[in-house]
């Protein structure tokens, strides 16, 4: 056990009601993140006393806004927040953990593995390399990645139309989002507010911006790429089986 690993405090009373039966789940997944995780670098060792609250149960309530039986695709899902906790919190959902960098992959990996996530797909990439690639989710998420504007670029093409992004942000979730709309627009947007959840669970309670796609997400762009994916993964499949049939 590392040294930051024994700063973990013992889970809050709300943790038991957030989680339910994978109650269990989540006290072994913050075990995991409070010593490898901070061992490999993905969460910081100041971060552990505050894990429960800051980390787990702040991701955990996003679930407050997902439809029920949805697909989730969690963007730089990272050390698995928040798409791990809302794997547990709601083992309805689909959710892939969609990260670029192998060593976070090979994390969340053993952590799908150890805790039977069996509603959870970890893929490895950035969101522009595996447009058209990955099948179209319902909603798309993602925790400390990037300023709205830029995220949304990213976000909003893995979208089906009508879906929606709902990401947590911090205090400056109001003039991020003033400063995005004119991009969201272009984007494909047809709307988008701040909401706060958690109330009774954490404190402060957690921001979300959700954002709302019509019938192009991510735009025209967006549009052009899948298209263009979408006929290179034909003429792929084309040759493969060309080269069988010799």
């Amino acid at each position: 056990m590392t040294e930051a690993a024994a700063e973990l405090p013992a889970p809050p009373p709300q943790a038991a009601a957030v989680f339910g039966d994978r109650f269990a789940d989540v006290v072994r997944y913050a075990e995991l993140l409070a010593d490898a995780g901070v061992q490999r670098g993905l969460i910081g060792p100041r971060e552990v006393p505050r894990l429960w609250e800051r980390h787990l149960l702040n991701c955990a309530v996003l679930s407050e806004v997902i439809d029920r039986e949805v697909s989730v695709c969690d963007v730089g899902s990272g050390a698995g927040l928040p798409g791990i906790p809302l794997a547990l919190a709601r083992p309805d959902l689909e959710i892939t953990l969609l990260e670029p960098l192998l060593r976070r992959t090979t994390f969340l990996e053993e952590v799908v593995r150890l805790l039977g996530l069996s509603n959870v797909t970890v893929v490895r990439g950035r969101a522009e390399e595996v447009l058209g690639k990955l099948a179209p989710v319902d909603v798309v998420t993602a925790r400390a990645v990037a300023p709205l504007e830029r995220l949304a670029g990213w976000g909003l093409p893995l979208l089906r139309p009508h879906g929606e992004m709902a990401v947590l942000k911090g205090d400056t979730a109001e003039d991020e989002l003033r400063g995005a709309r004119a991009a969201l627009g272009r984007l494909g947007a047809v709307d988008a507010t701040v909401v706060h959840v958690g109330e009774g669970v954490v404190e402060p309670m957690s921001t979300v911006v959700r954002v709302l796609v019509g019938e192009s997400p991510g735009g025209v762009r967006a549009a052009t790429r899948r298209a263009k994916a979408a006929r290179a993964d034909r003429a792929a499949r084309h040759n493969n089986g060309g080269r069988r049939r010799r």
